[in-house]
């Protein structure tokens, strides 16, 4: 009779032979890795160079009081924690700053988001002829210089330029667009939609394209209109990419600079001054550490309303 200690020390037949894999199976897998990290170098280098180093020193410099005497002895400079955070939030320049960005931010996402979906649908149903070039001349201001774009505009808001011309017909007297605090961030925004359009609308369109149109025939025949059916189907469907759409405008609406600082260089009365160009100021000013504090709230207040889009958007999908 075999012992039962025989039996616990015999090899288990039913696990059958260990495989350890062809020889040499390791080391082609280190060699492979080694290889693929010699392609990611250069890219990994400059990203830490260009990427991740500005990225840390501007957040060193926020908690510090380094200013332009300090850049070349940035080691004597002296930790102040969330001194330049709190000094932010009681300056006015900066909260009226703040509040010129909301501003930009409620207006402009909204009004680009509803003008870029209309010509998408436009441009996808409705406009059958040259259609090519419809694209190309709505995506042209994409793709201008800015400095083009602002002294086309300087013309177009004068007092006598062709805004109040127009407005003169029918008899509405208009005002000095840009030197008026009451209508400089308006007139702002009505340019910074009609340059940023351009994106939004082509990924509108990709959208729009990728939807089946066995689901809008099908509702055709069961009777339903092309507005119940864009309200009941399209738009439902275009939820990811009207998420995309608006964390994109977000991103880039919240950071707004060049239309100031080309067309009324924060003015009047700080009336168009943004939190990037309040930033870019602070800088001028020799005043790092107010600069790159100013400029990590602005980050913040990007995650914030990015995350507060996944939120919105996402609920029903």
């Amino acid at each position: 009779m075999t012992s039962l200690a025989s039996v616990k020390s015999a090899p288990s037949l039913a696990a059958g032979p260990r495989r350890t894999g062809p020889p040499g199976a390791g080391s082609e897998r280190a060699r492979r890795t080694l290889i693929a990290w010699a392609f990611c170098a250069p890219f990994v280098a400059l990203f830490a160079i260009f990427g991740v180093w500005p990225v840390l020193s501007s957040l060193s410099m926020s908690v510090t009081d380094i200013t332009a005497r300090d850049i070349r002895t940035p080691f004597s400079v002296d930790f102040v924690g969330l001194a330049h955070y709190t000094a932010l939030f009681g300056d006015p320049t900066f909260l009226r700053a703040g509040l010129n960005t909301l501003y930009f931010v409620a207006v402009g996402i909204p009004l680009t988001m509803i003008i870029a979906l209309a010509l998408a649908v436009a441009l996808n149903s409705g406009i059958q002829r040259a259609k090519g070039f419809f694209r190309v001349a709505y995506f042209a201001p994409v793709v201008t210089s800015i400095v083009a774009i602002a002294v086309v505009w300087r013309y177009l808001y004068e007092p006598d330029g062709m805004i109040n011309s127009v407005l003169a017909v029918v008899g509405i007297h208009g005002p000095d667009w840009l030197n008026d605090p009451n209508w400089s961030m308006p007139a702002l925004i009505l340019m910074a939609v009609w340059r940023h359009f351009g994106i939004p609308m082509v990924i509108f369109l990709a959208g729009l394209q990728s939807i089946p149109e066995d689901l809008l025939e099908a509702a055709r025949v069961d009777g339903a209109t092309r507005r119940r059916a864009f309200r009941s189907i399209t738009l439902p469907l275009l939820r990811p990419t009207t998420l995309v759409v608006a964390v994109l405008l977000s991103i880039g609406y919240l950071q707004f600079f060049e239309e100031p600082f080309v067309m009324t260089s924060g003015g009047p009365l700080d009336s168009t001054t943004s939190i990037s160009y309040y930033a870019y100021e602070q800088f001028g000013f020799g005043n790092y550490g107010m600069a790159s504090a100013a400029s990590y709230v602005l980050v913040a207040a990007i995650a914030l309303l990015s995350l507060l889009q996944f939120r919105i958007f996402r609920a029903k999908a």
